[in-house]
């Protein structure tokens, strides 16, 4: 079969490759890809990976859509049949796994990051990775499904869920994370207020929903969000950016609010403003992809017809370094998908 492998990092390492078919293990069952959204962490694994335990070479994607192509006895699973993954082959016996809490599970084994994963026409995960979709599930947007959705998903209604008429502010609309946060708190009756150097970027998530947007490049934004909300602040921002957006994220928050953080595109080391968390009893707290529960949930409303992610750019797998070009250069607004079978 072909697969995006990576050899060695950066854009060169990455081949596509003629690779033998897996086979898949006891309590394994095959997908037969159709397509795979591209995330930061498939750039981040090419290109770096520190910090991540694999070995390369290495296929790429964690997250993808497709059909059964094979499924053991027992299973509940149907030859056939279309299903998303769920990235992380998570041990299902260490506490976090007990408790439901498997993004925090202590021997996480997830696929294009620990394992090989979703860029080739056929990949192989537990049965319980597996969730079936209807017949007549868009498998394009299935396959944008995971990653993005889940990660907002568990940010906006994880530890302190925002409520209907509350206020957050999304920080770099755009990026898949971003657009699927704005899309799920307009669900959920919750303001929005969207941050881009792109105007473009602004005006497109304002026709989606997005109450306000602040172009950070020529206004203030911790300034432009106190007007906007009156002097309060905003309850919640949602920052994957890291340094260069902390110190007006913190200034953005009313008193007693929250920051949750999945990402730090431009750094990891921001200052933290201490004083001001402490006077103003903000909580700061991070957030990586989503539980089983919450992914069961993320799928049904897919299932129903209550969610259609927003898809950038479509690429075949031949056109793997197009699609990871369109998501380096940061201009796509969506999911950037690659698609592997007709």
């Amino acid at each position: 079969m072909q697969a995006a492998v990576l050899e060695s990092r950066g854009r060169e390492g990455l081949k596509l490759r003629d690779v033998p078919k897996p086979v898949p293990r006891a309590g394994e069952a095959l997908l037969r890809v159709h397509a795979v959204g591209l995330n930061r962490v498939d750039l981040y694994m090419r290109d770096s990976g520190v910090g991540i335990t694999h070995t390369l070479p290495l296929v790429q994607g964690v997250e993808a859509a497709g059909v059964v192509a094979e499924a053991p006895a027992g299973s509940g699973l149907k030859v056939g049949q279309k299903a998303v993954l769920y990235s992380n082959a998570y041990c299902g016996h260490c506490r976090f796994c007990l408790a439901g809490d498997q993004p925090l599970c202590l021997h996480a084994d997830i696929m294009g990051e620990h394992r090989d994963g979703t860029l080739a026409e056929y990949i192989a995960m537990p049965v319980n990775c597996f969730f079936p979709l209807p017949d007549d599930a868009d498998l394009v947007d299935a396959g944008a499904l995971m990653v993005g959705h889940l990660t907002a998903w568990r940010m906006l209604f994880g530890k302190r869920a925002l409520k209907t008429g509350e206020t957050v502010l999304v920080v770099g609309i755009g990026g898949g994370v971003a657009v699927a946060c704005l899309q799920l708190a307009l669900m959920a009756g919750v303001r929005v207020i969207v941050t881009s150097s792109s105007d473009e970027k602004l005006a497109r998530a304002k026709a989606l929903g997005a109450s306000g947007g602040i172009n950070y490049r020529t206004e203030k934004v911790a300034k432009r969000v106190m007007e906007m909300t009156g002097g309060e602040g905003v309850d919640m921002v949602i920052d994957s950016v890291g340094e260069a957006s902390w110190s007006d994220s913190l200034k953005s928050l009313r008193r007693g609010g929250r920051l949750v953080t999945c990402g730090a595109t431009t750094g990891s080391n921001p200052g933290a403003d201490l004083q001001r968390l402490f006077i103003r009893q903000l909580e700061v707290y991070g957030s990586t992809g989503g539980s089983i529960e919450e992914f069961r949930q993320l799928v049904a409303l897919f299932a129903r017809g209550g969610l259609k992610p927003v898809i950038d750019q479509r690429y075949p797998l031949a056109q793997v370094h197009a699609a990871f070009d369109r998501l380096h250069a940061g201009d796509q607004f969506g999911k950037v998908v690659v698609t592997v079978a007709a």
